[in-house]
């Protein structure tokens, strides 16, 4: 039998086993050319190849079962090379999240230990602890938010866990969950409805207004009279049914600066977004601080 081999002369040019060789073999990985007149198994050249392939593909601990769907043709070698990527990339992101974990847990003082584990163990599953933060906030915003307005604050209070977290952005990932899952920590959001008689018109008028906010952030401006104030004051005024005069400055400025609905903890929700996205995201707090501050100056007996 010409070009065909025992299981014994496959397995010495193969370098396995005959034992891996006949595994392979039953469980439908080689295909088997014939069989002598004895009845044992003869293989061929294709059956040399598959082996190589398996080799190759086992030296990057491909999983049998993974391998079996390529040398059957149900998933192509190229699909299972994207599936794997994914997955290696996927078991980085948690060791780097499980290293930054532990290292949060090793700097610290012994009598805050215990605690930081509890704080910590709020986010072990990284995917599910995005996913509590976005429904969160998705059912604690006002419902008559216009959605673009929704969306856009859903997304600046539900960042994704960092991809290469330092111990200090992990614990911050995981005090956002201790936060939200504080009594009363929302209810801020419901405050526009103690004033508020037309919330659509007041979000896509502050819309306008946090744009012109962001880009005096951007550039560094200092807090000060400007048309992102006049923007922000006009929002208020007319969700109101008031005028933009003196006294309704001194008004909004006495809100911004007392309202219980934008308390400490409020504002650390802010500081720890910043510290998970490196200082990448819009910070409603540093807008709030920068508008309240320019509101002052526009007061008459500002000095």
């Amino acid at each position: 039998m010409q070009n065909t081999w025992s299981i014994g002369e496959l397995a010495e040019m193969a370098g396995l086993s005959v034992k891996t060789i006949r595994y392979y073999s039953d469980s439908g990985l080689l295909p088997v050319a014939e069989r002598s007149t004895g009845g044992h198994r003869r293989y061929g050249p294709q059956a040399l190849n598959r082996l190589r392939l398996i080799r190759q593909l086992r030296s990057l601990e491909i999983p049998i079962a993974a391998i079996t769907e390529v040398v059957t043709g149900e998933r192509s070698l190229g699909d299972l090379m994207t599936g794997e990527l994914l997955a290696t990339q996927e078991r980085l992101s948690q060791l780097r999240w499980r290293q930054a974990t532990l290292q949060a847990l090793d700097d610290c003082p012994p009598d805050v230990r215990l605690n930081r584990l509890q704080i910590l163990s709020r986010v072990h599953k990284l995917p599910e602890a995005r996913q509590a933060l976005t429904h969160h906030w998705a059912h604690s915003l006002p419902a008559d938010m216009p959605k673009r307005w929704r969306d856009r604050m859903v997304a600046l209070l539900s960042p994704s866990p960092p991809d290469n977290p330092s111990a200090t952005s992990a614990l911050a990932y995981a005090e956002l969950h201790l936060l939200i899952a504080a009594p009363g920590f929302t209810r801020w959001t419901q405050d526009h409805k103690l004033e508020m008689r037309d919330a659509p018109s007041f979000y896509a008028q502050v819309d306008h207004a946090a744009e012109l906010t962001i880009v005096s952030l951007l550039h560094g401006l200092p807090p000060g009279q400007g048309e992102a104030l006049d923007a922000f004051v006009a929002a208020h005024a007319r969700a109101r049914g008031e005028e933009d005069t003196p006294a309704f400055r001194r008004h909004l400025h006495n809100l911004l600066s007392h309202s219980s609905g934008f308390d400490d903890r409020l504002q650390r929700y802010w500081r720890l977004v910043d510290t998970v996205t490196d200082g990448q995201s819009f910070n409603m707090a540093k807008a709030r601080v920068w508008l309240t501050r320019s509101l002052a100056t526009s007061l008459p007996d500002h000095r």
